[in-house]
């Protein structure tokens, strides 16, 4: 037991002497200067201003993504509308200056005010009848709600100024020879717009773009027959804004404001919603690297 003692005593003297030592250990300790801070944080700052448009970027990015998928998923409701309904369902498109008849403007002036901020990238279902209509009594009805694509994305305007007979072409930038003709939409005048409620006589609509899915879930141009030829939706980033009056700044009744950011996005053939004429179905026209 003595041994024991006169052991832990040793070891304590030890220990003090070993942090007397240190203490006068003329080595100075480790850390930054002031100067090493300061030069981390310029590049750090740096490095944060380079990534602020790239993020900027990825958010656009992803707002394209989500309206390319927003559009096939709708685009394949419509044909499930019509195949369960066992109906025509129509996918009515809000063009610009839809109020172009006055008439139609005063008669329809609350709704047609709650479309304005739909232009080229408003839609909605209609159909002729639907299952519970009574025989012999077919009426319109709106089968959801009108929708929006998401902000900073929309429909090209060509798409709704060209022609339904005529087409534009859209060719792949990256020389893969993929091109596209872009015909404009399929329009009508039966269908009640901007609300199912306008369907009695004597009122007229404006022509309003649409493509239509058959009973098969086939595209179609009459309710029967297939379409001669496939559907292709050109989606855009950019801004639509409202029409305002130039001296007073107040909302109007007149085109609106579209912008495309980058100027000609929409032809860049990347974002094009294909529907296949035969089966309806629709996938994302995405041209491939060679």
């Amino acid at each position: 037991m003595k041994v024991e003692r006169r052991e832990t005593r040793d070891e304590r003297r030890q220990c003090a002497r070993q942090t007397a030592c240190s203490t006068l250990d003329p080595r100075p300790s480790t850390g930054f200067t002031l100067v090493e801070m300061l030069t981390v944080l310029a590049i750090m700052a740096i490095i944060a201003a380079l990534a602020v448009p790239a993020f900027k970027n990825f958010g656009h990015a992803d707002a394209m993504t989500a309206a390319d998928q927003q559009m096939l998923n709708d685009v394949a409701r419509a044909r499930q509308l019509a195949i369960g309904q066992r109906t025509t369902v129509y996918m009515i498109f809000v063009p610009t200056n839809f109020w172009n008849t006055m008439s139609f403007a005063k008669r329809s002036m609350s709704a047609t005010t709650n479309l304005c901020d739909k232009q080229l990238t408003g839609y909605t279902f209609a159909a002729y009848g639907q299952v519970g209509d009574q025989p012999g009594q077919h009426q319109w009805h709106y089968l959801a709600p009108w929708q929006s694509l998401p902000e900073g994305i929309f429909i090209a305007e060509q798409k709704f100024n060209e022609p339904t007979n005529r087409f534009y072409t859209v060719t792949d930038p990256l020389g893969s020879g993929k091109s596209y003709n872009i015909y404009g939409f399929n329009l009508s005048s039966i269908i009640p717009f901007p609300t199912e409620t306008n369907s009695i006589p004597p009122f007229t609509y404006p022509f309003v773009p649409y493509i239509a899915f058959n009973y098969l879930g086939q595209l179609t141009d009459d309710g029967q027959t297939v379409a001669p030829r496939h559907e292709y939706i050109p989606l855009a980033r950019g801004s639509v804004l409202p029409g305002v009056d130039p001296n007073t700044k107040t909302f109007q009744l007149r085109p609106p404001q579209v912008y495309e950011v980058p100027p000609g996005n929409s032809t860049n053939a990347y974002n094009i919603i294909e529907i296949d004429s035969l089966t309806g179905r629709a996938t994302l026209a995405e041209p491939k690297i060679k």
